[in-house]
């Protein structure tokens, strides 16, 4: 042979003897290896010893020398053999708990029936097969925490856990573990996508605010280290508060201001936005020269108080005020949440519409999302208009301005029309009602007292009170005495009518205890007078301690106040009080 091995099988060629001292490794610097005797199969088995002379009888050991057998002649083609490496022991693997959860998880993929390959295209059957096992995969996983110290990359352009091997799975969790604790390192953006799509879904989180909170933190920290994630994130946070709208406490249009992202949503506005409603209304209260003759806020306000007063007489009758307004008739097509994200829509959603702009409506009925640029119909714009107009016609009137206008009535799609007739509702009298409402309450004088002071108030009263008031003359009293008759004075009472019945002795003791001024005050009230306040003025008192001082006698002697709050006597005690200052 021309490498110079030369193979001695013997007479028979069932046993001979292998010549290696002409092989030379290559890699070895030309390393020539000494040659040893393979011992045939037969003299193995028959127990025969040695052929070779002079050499010491040795016994090989194959569970310490590592060697190939050559079988000859057992190769399809003459003259080949081959090698057959002599058998290893197979050692048992050490128990891996987390090994056994992944596999747990794995098992999840093997249940949903009909799941295709995760490698098929998306957005089709497949895609929704493949999101609905992420989700309830990424369910069964949500508390998983790990502590790997290996960092093996991952890229996939729709990154899920069932594309994953062992230690990517421990890269992914490990780093989000961390990212839960608040420490946000770089990673592949296929981890970062993986971690957005569960909290798009609220896996791991308590509800839709904190998610929203998780993500906003997360996009902000991660796009220093990679911007890439902005065209995907900025248009999720969108669908994030289409789909959750009924969950989250803030609009959207509430978040970007906090967010500080309003420049990057133009013209998104919520469903009750003033200036939303006028935009697709068919008359433009905006326009008219009565609001803009320094009344702007006085009508923006109005339209707000008017709005809350409509939907509560709606909801009362079991009539949606959104969906007659918001109803677009043409052009709705099919709508996805979080499009170019592995989601899966597990919550079902109720009936609603959600307006976020003049040209955007997202309407889902029975779980079913449609979009339309057109957020209202012909009908819903005409109504708009009827209440807006309505309710300048009766500010025009409230605040004396010199043009009035008709508002006429409102014109409803015949199908409108009668549910809200059938319901006892008349949209015009219920505009009116509650403008005139706002009115009343917007132009309302609030006077404030400060409470702290009412003590101090008061005593500086009665002493101004003591000091104004003039003793009143007593009638002359003449004593016999002898040697003359002497005048003196004696307290005047009230004189009686004749016939007049007589008074318990509580309120007799009153009558003599009240000063004239307090009858007389009394007698105003009981008379019918309204302006009891001129009376008080009048005698230079305040009205307050006018009948502070009444009441404090008479719950003193009567045990109780004879006046309430408003100045007005009790109805129990008006008998009493006529009979009293007559």
């Amino acid at each position: 042979m021309d490498n110079g091995v030369s193979i001695d099988f013997g007479e028979n060629g069932d046993s001979g003897e292998v010549s290696l001292s002409g092989i030379k490794d290559a890699n070895s610097g030309g390393k020539t290896y000494t040659p040893f005797k393979i011992p045939s199969r037969g003299s193995e088995q028959s127990g025969e010893k040695s052929a070779v002379p002079g050499e010491a009888e040795k016994k090989i050991d194959n569970q310490k020398t590592v060697f190939y057998e050559i079988e000859y002649n057992s190769h399809p083609i003459p003259g080949v053999g081959r090698f057959v490496e002599s058998p290893q022991k197979i050692k048992k693997p050490e128990p891996d708990e987390k090994s056994a959860i992944f596999s747990k998880m794995r098992d999840i993929a093997r249940d949903c029936s009909g799941t295709r390959g995760f490698y098929s295209l998306f957005y089709n059957r497949a895609y929704r097969e493949n999101s609905k096992v992420f989700y309830k995969q990424g369910v069964f996983m949500k508390d998983f925490e790990d502590d790997f110290t290996g960092n093996v990359q991952f890229t996939q352009y729709y990154p899920c856990y069932e594309l994953m091997g062992y230690n990517q799975l421990r890269t992914y969790f490990t780093w989000r573990t961390n990212v839960r604790r608040g420490v946000i390192a770089d990673t592949s953006l296929s981890y970062a996508f993986l971690y957005i799509y569960e909290l798009l879904a609220n896996i791991g989180v308590e509800n839709p605010d904190d998610g929203l909170a998780k993500l906003m933190v997360f996009y902000q920290a991660f796009r220093a280290y990679n911007k890439g994630i902005d065209k995907y994130v900025l248009g999720w946070l969108k669908d994030y508060h289409i789909y959750y709208s009924h969950l989250l406490k803030n609009t959207f249009e509430d978040f970007l201001s906090s967010a500080g992202l309003c420049g990057l949503y133009p013209g998104v506005a919520v469903s009750d936005d003033f200036e939303l409603y006028c935009s697709f209304s068919k008359y433009d209260i905006r326009k008219s020269n009565f609001y803009k003759s320094g009344n702007e806020e006085l009508i923006k306000e109005c339209f707000y108080f008017v709005l809350d007063k409509l939907k509560l007489a709606f909801t009362k009758k079991g009539i949606d005020f959104d969906e007659i307004m918001f109803s677009p008739k043409k052009g709705l097509k099919p709508w996805t949440p979080f499009k170019n994200a592995l989601f899966y829509e597990w919550a079902v959603q109720p009936d609603k519409r959600v307006v976020l702009s003049k040209d955007e409506i997202y309407v889902c009925q029975k779980n079913k999302w449609v979009y339309s640029s057109a957020i209202s119909g012909e009908g819903g714009r005409l109504a708009i208009g009827f209440i807006l107009k309505q309710m300048e016609e009766v500010l025009r009137r409230a605040v004396g301005y010199k043009f009035k206008i008709n508002a006429g009535s409102a014109v409803l799609p015949a199908e409108t029309e009668l549910k809200l007739k059938s319901a006892g509702l008349s949209l015009g009298e219920t505009v009116k009602q509650a403008t005139a409402g706002f009115y009343r309450e917007a132009t309302k004088t609030v006077v404030r007292v400060d409470l702290s002071s009412l003590d101090k108030i008061r005593a500086e009263s009665l002493v101004t009170q003591e000091k104004l008031t003039v003793p009143e003359e007593k009638p002359p009293v003449l004593v016999d005495l002898p040697g003359g008759l002497l005048q003196t004075s004696a307290p005047a009472k009230p004189q009686k009518k004749r016939g007049d019945a007589p008074l318990p002795d509580a309120w007799e003791e009153l009558r003599e205890a009240l000063t004239e001024v307090e009858i007389k005050a009394l007698a105003v009230l009981v008379s019918g007078e309204k302006d009891i306040k001129a009376f008080a003025d009048k005698k230079g008192v305040m009205l307050e301690v006018l009948f502070d001082g009444i009441n404090e006698k008479s719950t003193d002697i009567v045990g109780d106040s004879l006046t309430d709050g408003e100045f007005e006597i009790y109805g129990e005690y008006k008998r009493m009080v006529k009979e009293m200052v007559k």
